[in-house]
């Protein structure tokens, strides 16, 4: 074997040389450069505009109630808890001269009169009509039926307008079909109006 390679020395160097530019041909044919990685930062998110939260409220509580006093409430109050804060009202209190689902601002006050009192105004304090209650559903005007709680003036125009379509109401309950009154609404009103 080792004389056929003396003999054949060319030959053979000639196959390798060739295997080896072969070999070298097909590496450079199927060699491509690397991809360039780039790199991309995350988009920015959104941030929420922050919304102011409203602080609590001073609210003056006087008249029929257990503590007269000035009282820190939560933004969004009404005045039943206001009166509520002020530990209640007293057995002599006259409920039905003011609108406990009213809200307040900060700088109210509130009033509860006792039974008998003669409505008067004190300095600083501003006169709010006595509510028309109980409210008629079937023949008060809008403004009548704004009085009620949770009755806006869309409201009360859907009211209005329900019962010139369909006739009168046969029984409270029957308001529950004008659209926007819902039962938790009823609650709040079942006991201040009526269909006589």
């Amino acid at each position: 074997m080792n004389q056929w390679l003396e003999n054949h020395r060319t030959l053979v160097l000639s196959v390798i040389g060739i295997l080896l530019v072969g070999g070298l041909a097909m590496m450079l044919i199927r060699w491509q450069p690397a991809a360039p990685i780039t790199i991309e930062a995350p988009r920015p998110t959104a941030m929420p505009v922050p919304t102011e939260t409203p602080g609590p409220i001073q609210v003056y509580v006087s008249g029929a109630v257990a503590q007269a006093n000035v009282y820190s409430l939560p933004a969004g109050t009404i005045a039943r808890d206001a009166i509520d804060a002020a530990g209640g009202v007293t057995a002599d209190a006259d409920l039905n001269r003011i609108n406990l689902a009213l809200p307040l601002e900060d700088g109210t006050h509130v009033h509860v009169p006792s039974i008998g009192d003669v409505p008067t105004l004190e300095p600083g304090v501003v006169a709010t009509p006595t509510p028309p209650w109980p409210v008629n559903i079937n023949t008060a005007p809008q403004a009548d039926l704004e009085t009620l709680p949770g009755i806006g003036p869309a409201t009360a125009e859907k009211i209005i307008a329900y019962r010139e379509a369909y006739g009168p109401f046969n029984t409270i309950e029957e308001i529950q079909n004008v659209s926007g009154i819902g039962p938790a609404t009823f609650e709040d009103i079942k006991e201040i109006i009526v269909v006589e």
